[in-house]
C-alpha cells in the first residue's frame, strides 16, 4: 500500500487519528517486546545452563550496538515506515518461527543465541526508525505531546507485557509466550501500513547537510554526513553530549545499582519492585503532563534543569533507610527524568532536518542502548570496592554535568518547541 500525503490542518495529536494509529502499533511493538523478552529469559532458564541463559540474555546486545547507527542511515535511505513495517515483519516471522520450533523440540542454547542475534540487529534496525516517524505524521507543534503519548505507552507496554508474558510461559511454556508475542507484532502491520506520512523537504544549505544534488553516494558517506552534521549542527551537537552524559549517569544505579542497594539494605525482590513501581510512576506522571499540555515555555532550560535536579535524587537513593522513602525518591527520579528525556527527544525531533532525522535519532539511541550498559560492569565492581553510597554519588555528578553543560550552551538554554 502506498502511503498518503498528509494535507489537513495540524490538530492535537491526542485527537489526530493518524497519531494514534502509530501509538497503537508502537504499543503493540513494546508489549510484544516486553512479552519476547520474558519468554527468552525462561527458555534460557529452561536450558539448565547458567552460563548458556547468561549467553542467551546479553546475544542481541551485541548487534544493536554493532547495527544502531547503520540502522539510521537505512531509516533516512528507505524512510523511516518502511524499515519500522519490515523489522516488525521479520520480528513477527521470527518469534512465530521460534514458538514452532518449540513445540516440536527442547531449547538448546545455540537455537536461542541465534535467535537472540537476529532480533538484536532487527531491533538496531527498528530503534532509529520509529523515533524518526513522529515528524513525519504529526505537525512541528505536537511533538511534545506525541513524546509523552510515547512514554506512556511504553510505561504502559511494561506494566502490560511482563505479566502477559509470565501468564503465557505459565500456562503453554515459552512456545506459547514466544507465539503470543509474534501476534502482537503482526498486529502492528495493518495500522502501520494506513499511516499517512508528510513529504520530506529537501534538504537545504542552511540545514547543515549536503543538498539534494549533492546526495553521498553510498551508505558509508550517509553516516559520515550524518556525523558531520551533528557535529556542525549549533543544537544537536551539545544535545548529544547531555544525553551521552545523562544516560552514562543514569543507567548503572538504576539498573544494577539498585539491585545490589536493595540487597545491601534488605529490602529484598519486594522492596525493589515497590522501588522500581515508583520510578515508574513518576515517569508516567511526566508523560502525561506532556500528553496533556503539549508544550513546555523554555524547553531547553527546563530539560536541563530537570538533569540537574533529578540527579541530586539519584545521589539521594543511596542514603535513606526505608523502602517508602526510597520509592518516594525514585517517584521523583522518574518525574524529572522523564521530563527531561522527553523534552529532550522532542528537541532532536525538532531541531533535525527531516532527511537527517533517522541518522541523528540512531545517535542518541546508540548511547542509551548500545553504551550506556557498558557501564553495568563498571557499576557493578565500583559497588564492590566502595559501596552504593559514593557510586550513586558519582553517578548523579556525571547526570548532573549533562544538565550543566546543557545550561552553559546558550543555544541549548534558549531552546524553544514550535507552538
Amino acid at each position: 500500500m502506498t502511503a498518503g500525503t498528509v494535507e489537513s490542518p495540524e490538530r492535537p495529536a491526542h485527537r489526530d487519528p493518524n497519531v494514534l494509529r502509530w501509538l497503537g502499533a508502537y504499543t503493540a511493538s513494546m508489549i510484544g517486546d516486553s512479552v519476547y523478552f520474558m519468554a527468552l529469559a525462561w527458555a534460557a532458564a529452561r536450558t539448565g545452563s547458567a552460563s548458556g541463559t547468561g549467553l542467551v540474555l546479553a546475544a542481541g546486545s551485541i548487534p544493536r550496538a554493532l547495527l544502531m547507527l547503520g540502522g539510521g542511515v537505512l531509516a533516512d535511505r528507505l524512510g523511516p515506515r518502511r524499515v519500522v513495517i519490515g523489522s516488525d515483519t521479520a520480528r513477527a516471522v521470527l518469534v512465530l518461527g521460534l514458538s514452532a520450533v518449540l513445540v516440536l523440540t527442547a531449547p538448546t542454547v545455540g537455537v536461542l543465541v541465534a535467535v537472540a542475534l537476529l532480533f538484536g540487529a532487527v531491533d538496531a534496525l527498528f530503534l532509529p526508525a520509529v523515533g524518526a516517524l513522529p515528524p513525519r505524521i504529526s505537525g512541528p507543534g505536537q511533538l511534545a505531546r506525541i513524546q509523552g503519548l510515547r512514554a506512556l505507552a511504553a510505561r504502559g507496554s511494561s506494566i502490560i507485557g511482563a505479566p502477559l508474558g509470565g501468564v503465557a510461559v505459565a500456562t503453554g511454556g515459552p512456545a506459547l509466550a514466544f507465539a503470543a508475542a509474534g501476534v502482537l507484532f503482526a498486529l502492528s502491520l495493518p495500522l502501520l501500513l494506513r499511516l499517512r506520512i508528510r513529504p520530506l523537504p529537501e534538504p537545504t544549505e542552511t540545514s547543515g547537510g549536503a543538498p539534494a544534488a549533492e546526495k553521498p553516494p553510498n551508505a558509508w558517506h550517509d553516516l559520515v554526513d550524518g556525523l558531520r552534521y551533528i557535529r556542525r549542527h549549533s543544537l544537536l551537537g551539545p544535545l548529544m553530549l547531555v544525553i551521552a552524559l545523562s544516560e552514562l549517569g543514569f543507567v548503572g544505579p538504576l539498573n544494577l545499582g539498585l539491585i545490589l542497594l536493595s540487597e545491601q539494605r534488605g529490602w529484598g525482590a519486594a522492596g525493589m519492585g515497590w522501588i522500581v513501581a515508583g520510578f515508574a510512576g513518576g515517569a508516567a506522571g511526566s508523560a502525561l503532563v506532556l500528553a496533556v499540555r503539549g508544550r513546555v515555555p523554555r524547553a531547553g532550560t527546563v530539560m536541563c534543569l530537570m538533569a540537574l535536579v533529578g540527579a541530586t535524587g539519584i545521589a539521594a537513593l543511596a542514603q535513606v533507610p526505608s523502602v517508602a522513602l526510597a520509592a518516594a525518591i525514585a517517584a521523583f527520579v522518574g518525574l524529572t527524568a522523564g521530563l527531561a528525556g522527553a523534552l529532550c527527544g522532542a528537541l532532536v525531533q525538532t531541531a533535525a532536518d527531516p532527511a537527517y532525522l533517522g541518522r541523528v535519532t540512531s545517535v542518541s539511541t546508540f548511547f542509551t542502548y548500545a553504551i550506556a550498559p557498558l557501564s553495568y560492569p563498571v557499576t557493578g565492581a565500583a559497588v564492590a570496592l566502595w559501596g552504593t553510597g559514593p557510586v550513586f554519588a558519582v553517578s548523579a555528578a556525571v547526570c548532573a554535568a549533562g544538565g550543566v553543560m546543557g545550561l552553559a550552551v546558550t543555544t541549548l538554554r534558549h531552546a524553544e518547541l514550535p507552538r
